[in-house]
């Protein structure tokens, strides 16, 4: 297998997301990385998307495209005419992009795929809610809840969790704890801020750790919880003892502390080294697995 890049000046581009206008007024950026699975034939469409730093990240992308999978690495602000901070969302934006993946010449199937970390997994959780186009998403280390931002999708708006700054602790060594910061998405209070999952289609899968950014755990649980309660089966966790918060592909550097974008400070995030690298090779091809098989029935 090999993948083939686009980029802004790359002449063997299979297509230009350039200058492709959004039903928000919005627009794709124009160096957008879709990397493409190599050879003959058409391969099933995924939409990969990390969290809280911005900006355009592809390795993820880049590996699924390399293991035969058309993979659009995805930015959603802090890039190009991308909003420089998370202050809103509309789902317009990741709807264009789904519709434009699926359609693509090279992709095959009646929809398509979502893998994210941290934020960019309640973005994965509102596109299966929300769009038909989405079947299956992988949420790593997420929320059950929208945070950082209100989104908007036609004619109405989920309001963003919010985080209590007062709650974040400071260690002797400088390094923040901001796993009590977020409210707490299962309150009552902050019922308006949870994904209707339950509305999802598509399948399901979770991957968590011993998460010290926040709770990605008992978000997962909440998320299967309301799944079952509503007589679905449509979801698989895989749980990860040991492993931090930013469980990536294998070989990726182990981060038990990393400075947050946004705050500008060293943020913990939890994890052993061995265990987590033993998570970062075991999700890698379960992710895989759960794509060929929630995307190829459809």
């Amino acid at each position: 297998m090999y993948t083939w890049l686009l980029r802004r000046r790359d002449k063997r581009s299979l297509h230009s997301l350039s200058g492709r206008s959004l039903s928000t007024g919005r627009r794709i950026p124009g160096p957008l990385l879709t990397l493409m699975g190599g050879g003959e034939g058409r391969f099933l469409g995924v939409i990969d998307m990390f969290g809280e730093d911005g900006g355009l990240v592809e390795y993820r992308s880049s590996l699924l495209a390399s293991r035969g999978f058309a993979s659009l690495a995805l930015p959603y602000f802090a890039f190009e005419n991308l909003p420089p901070a998370k202050s809103e969302f509309h789902l317009e934006y990741f709807e264009d992009v789904a519709d434009f993946l699926i359609r693509h010449p090279k992709v095959r199937g009646s929809g398509v795929g979502v893998t994210a970390s941290g934020k960019g997994s309640d973005l994965a959780l509102l596109m299966i809610t929300f769009l038909p186009q989405v079947i299956a998403a992988v949420s790593v280390s997420g929320c059950c809840a929208n945070t950082a931002a209100p989104l908007s999708y036609k004619d109405f708006t989920i309001p963003a969790l919010a985080y209590d700054m007062s709650r974040v602790q400071n260690s002797e060594t400088s390094v923040f704890d901001i796993s009590e910061a977020l409210d707490d998405p299962l309150d009552s209070a902050n019922s308006q801020c949870l994904i209707p999952v339950e509305k999802a289609q598509g399948s399901f899968m979770f991957v968590v750790g011993d998460d010290l950014n926040w709770k990605s755990s008992v978000y997962a649980m909440a998320t299967m919880s309301c799944l079952q309660q509503s007589g679905k089966s449509n979801y698989n966790l895989l749980s990860c003892p040991g492993a931090g918060h930013q469980i990536d592909p294998p070989s990726s550097p182990f981060c038990p502390v990393a400075v947050n974008r946004v705050l500008g400070v060293p943020i913990l995030g939890g994890g052993e080294l061995k265990a987590h690298c033993q998570a970062q090779e075991d999700s890698c091809q379960k992710i895989q697995d759960f794509f060929l098989d929630a995307l190829k029935i459809r």
